[in-house]
């Protein structure tokens, strides 16, 4: 006999006006309006010195999500996670189970802060997200054998396990929520797949209702991301800079999350929901992720204001989370209404008109998002493997297989080639934070301010190559590469202090020489790491990508200088 879906369920349907929350308490409405508050970040540091419980009791957080950057972060705040390290480097554990150990042991913590919540919610909130190794993203039963793991060691009911939405991450998610493990759907972009997502819950639900399973104790979140969307599209509509292009600039992320909402109107309103809410299932949450602006010229609360819709997640970065508790706003409305997703659609459509192929859009956020992850997945496990092997003094414990000082003949040598290219780092560091300053508001402006935060995580990239390879850094070098680059600016461009015409094209020129530097240093040391564990290929191949990234876009900056300086209509100006 089928039981009636629970009321409490649907709690959250109530019209935002109703709410009696205190302007001076945005956070307070938001969640009035029935909008969970998450927060998207999780420490050990946020966990021992109880400013998790704050933000529960002051700033209404119903949840938490964690992600591998969030996780990379975490190990660079304070010295909580050494002992742990040290231990577990001492008894010999992988990289791997180090990492595993770490973040299900934070997780774990910060389920049981938020068990209240749990309690208090019905097991709707109070929820803590870990994500599987999205190295096995394209790998749907490599993902689900390690939700396995991570549901049964955490061992709490308000856990989540994010699953990216992948294609080959449907399946595990039919298997996970068919086997009652709770799933945080993660890294949802288009329209296509949140709809297979969807459909992959239904079907899990379905399962585990023919098994004889309790589906109202089996929840999930769909994230849909947002920001993200605005940063791509707005770049493509730049490159066509028309205007008309480029007026359609940061719609092109809530009119996604509009439609988003639509279909999952359209999922619930349907009978196979239906027949499954009645015998007692939960709905699957939207979740609106990457809601920190990207841009500095939109509202830095926009992507928490335009998604006030009852019955939905959104999970906020903590800079996020304190601008709308400051001065965060309520809309009139509280769901999209039939005007709303009509020009949600005319927007996607004038995007295609204006040359923007959304599909690309989406299945290009996809593909970064994922390298991301992977690229975060790295450097965390580098961090581990570092702080594994450091004795409490600081010092490196030596390892199998590791050349000693005497070791190798080339040991100086490669001393000098490193400091050789840090001080070159350092002073293209100086010429990129030059340029992007200088360019600032310019076409390529923001662009340029991008690939000067690159390069600096690149030279700090260096530097930890060096401590690893047990290289001191010269700081003579790195002195005279500062002020080589100083001296730089009196070069020969026809104005002696003040900038010329070719300024723009001779600092380009500059930097992409730079790049291709750096690019045969991490080609060199690529070649070394194949005889020194020391060196980590994934990373190594992770930064070179990086470099010839940044030397296709400053090529394509450098044309466009030359083109604009050297014309002959254009220099007798």
């Amino acid at each position: 006999m089928r039981r009636p879906a629970p009321r409490a369920h649907w709690r959250f349907q109530v019209s935002v006006s109703s709410t009696s929350a205190p302007a001076s308490d945005p956070l307070a409405g938001l969640s009035s309006a029935g909008v969970s508050v998450w927060l998207d970040d999780l420490s050990r540091e946020l966990l021992a010195g109880g400013e998790l419980e704050r933000l529960v009791a002051d700033r209404h957080v119903v949840g938490v999500t964690t992600n591998p950057t969030i996780s990379a972060s975490a190990l660079s705040q304070g010295d909580r996670y050494n002992e742990q390290l040290r231990a577990l480097g001492g008894k010999g554990a992988s990289v791997d189970d180090a990492v595993f150990a770490l973040t299900t042991d934070d997780v774990r913590d910060g389920c049981d802060v938020l068990t209240p919540v749990y309690e208090r919610t019905g097991g709707v909130d109070g929820r803590v997200s870990i994500e599987v190794d999205p190295r096995s993203a394209r790998d749907g039963d490599v993902t689900i054998e390690q939700a396995r793991r991570l549901w049964e060691t955490v061992d709490r009911p308000n856990l989540l396990v994010k699953i990216p939405a992948t294609r080959e991450g449907l399946a595990a998610i039919t298997t996970a929520i068919a086997e009652g493990i709770s799933v945080n759907v993660t890294l949802i972009f288009s329209l296509d797949r949140y709809r297979a997502v969807m459909d992959a819950y239904l079907s899990g639900l379905e399962q585990a209702q023919a098994a004889g399973r309790d589906l109202s104790g089996i929840h999930s979140v769909a994230s849909f991301f947002v920001s993200r969307v605005d940063t791509e599209t707005d770049r493509r509509l730049d490159g066509i800079g028309t205007p008309d292009a480029v007026a359609l600039k940061g719609r092109a992320a809530v009119a996604n999350a509009r439609l988003a909402y639509q279909a999952y109107q359209d999922v619930t309103a349907g009978p196979r929901w239906q027949a499954l809410a009645a015998a007692g299932a939960r709905p699957q949450r939207p979740l609106w992720a990457s809601t920190g602006v990207k841009n500095k010229d939109y509202p830095d609360t926009m992507y928490v204001r335009e998604h006030v819709i009852p019955g939905t997640v959104n999970t906020m970065p903590g800079t996020t989370l304190e601008a709308f508790a400051d001065h965060g706003t309520l809309p009139a409305a509280d769901k999209p209404s039939a005007a709303d997703y009509a020009a949600a659609t005319a927007h996607l459509q004038a995007l295609a008109e204006a040359g923007v192929d959304f599909s690309d859009v989406t299945d290009t956020l996809e593909d970064e998002g994922l390298t991301k992850f992977e690229d975060s997945w790295t450097e965390l496990g580098e961090t581990v493997h570092r702080q594994m092997h450091t004795t409490g003094d600081g010092e490196a414990r030596p390892r199998a297989g590791t050349p000693t000082t005497d070791t190798p003949a080339g040991a100086g040598l490669l001393a000098v080639y490193l400091n050789d290219h840090l001080s070159g780092a350092t002073a293209g560091l100086e010429l990129f934070r030059r340029a992007a300053q200088t360019q600032q508001g310019q076409k390529y402006g923001a662009e340029l301010a991008g690939l000067s935060r690159q390069v600096e995580q690149d030279r700090d990239s260096l530097t930890q190559i060096m401590t690893d390879l047990d290289v001191s850094a010269d700081q003579t070098k790195v002195v005279v590469g500062w002020l080589a680059e100083k001296a730089g600016r009196l070069k020969p461009n026809g104005h002696l202090f003040s900038r010329s015409p070719l300024s723009d094209l001779l600092e380009l020129e500059s930097m992409l020489l730079g790049v291709q530097g750096k690019a045969a240093c991490w080609r060199t040391l690529r070649a070394l790491a194949d005889t020194d564990d020391r060196l980590f290929t994934d990373h190594l191949d992770t930064l070179l990508e990086r470099a010839e990234q940044q030397s296709a876009a400053l090529e394509r900056f450098r044309l466009a200088a030359a083109e604009r300086v050297l014309t002959p209509a254009r220099s007798s100006a």
